[in-house]
């Protein structure tokens, strides 16, 4: 954040199924102001930027805003997948008086951002490098799991714009696919978000416990994924581990869709508090384990994004374009 108030700022956002986190961004992409907010707290995006507005400490308010949401966006009216928020984009324009309103999936603006990562905002896991040029896929698991990807068009990146987080979720293991078979006893499609997300960690443990036939405990995510809760309970050990391996999977089949030879990048909240524990799970060689495609995949890198906002890079980008 800097200590500068330039007198044209834009509105950027990242609304996810908890939280909704806005920033307000000078032209060159610098951040001057930004605060976190809780969903459940508002009836609505609209209530929720003009509280965030009305708390902006002074400075100006922005006329050109861009959000990036949770849910699909194929036209002017928006309903998020994992919040019970639904609106206009053109009414949300009028009613905030922004003279520019731009509404992107959530994983179209971490794709986008992909491009304006310093090496800091990045750790790589497993070898090959970025090929230029080349496709690059991203993917995160958090509230839900977002997918997209970057593809080169005439000297500039086109972001995809698509819910491969609902695709369905293969197996490549009897254990996975024993634990698979119990979720399907609960859900009429086992989605890949339905296991790689939040809500999908303790969708897994809870299938793995029904599996061994024994008593599952009533654990948060970050409590399955917590280092002394593993330490002492080897299910949940077993579900982190079967998570890395399965988000392994669907990474390397991304991969092998795109030709994403530029890389493959893995955002959203849960990865990155992995740490060390991400890059020595199976992740990486699931990812690789393709059969003949083996070393095309052992080709290509993948990488954790560390940056805190990556969401906001995106959406200062697709202002940018204007």
């Amino acid at each position: 954040m800097t200590n500068s108030t330039p007198q044209t700022l834009w509105l950027v956002g990242d609304i996810g199924g908890t939280n909704a986190r806005f920033g307000l961004v000078a032209p060159d992409g610098a951040l001057v102001h930004s605060s976190v907010l809780t969903d459940a707290d508002y009836a609505g995006l609209g209530e929720a930027i003009e509280a965030y507005l009305a708390a902006r400490g002074g400075l100006p308010r922005p006329r050109r805003a861009a959000i990036a949401v949770a849910s699909p966006v194929t036209g002017d009216e928006v309903r998020f997948t994992n919040l019970p928020w639904s609106f206009s984009i053109s009414s949300l324009r009028s009613r905030l008086g922004f003279e520019q309103l731009e509404i992107i999936n959530d994983f179209t603006a971490q794709a986008l951002a992909l491009p304006h990562l310093a090496p800091g905002d990045k750790t790589i896991v497993g070898g090959g490098a970025p090929q230029p040029g080349c496709p690059i896929g991203v993917l995160g698991p958090g509230s839900g799991l977002g997918v997209s990807g970057l593809i080169p068009s005439g000297g500039h990146w086109a972001p995809l714009s698509g819910e491969g987080g609902h695709a369905t979720m293969p197996s490549a293991t009897e254990r996975e696919s024993a634990a698979l078979g119990e979720m399907r006893r609960h859900f009429d499609h086992v989605s890949a978000e339905r296991v790689l997300s939040g809500p999908g960690l303790v969708n897994l443990y809870n299938a793995l416990a029904a599996v061994d036939g024994v008593s599952a405990r009533q654990y948060t995510a970050a409590q399955i994924t917590a280092v002394d809760v593993a330490a002492r309970d080897p299910l949940c050990r077993e579900t982190t581990e079967m998570f890395c391996a399965m988000l392994g999977t669907v990474a390397g089949n991304l991969a092998l869709t795109l030709g994403a030879k530029g890389g493959v990048y893995i955002g959203g909240g849960i990865v990155p508090r992995l740490g060390e524990r991400f890059a020595a799970s199976p992740f990486r060689e699931r990812f690789e384990a393709k059969g003949r495609f083996r070393d095309y995949l052992a080709a290509i890198p993948t990488f954790v994004v560390t940056h805190k906002l990556p969401a906001f890079l995106g959406c200062t980008a697709k202002l940018m374009e204007k």
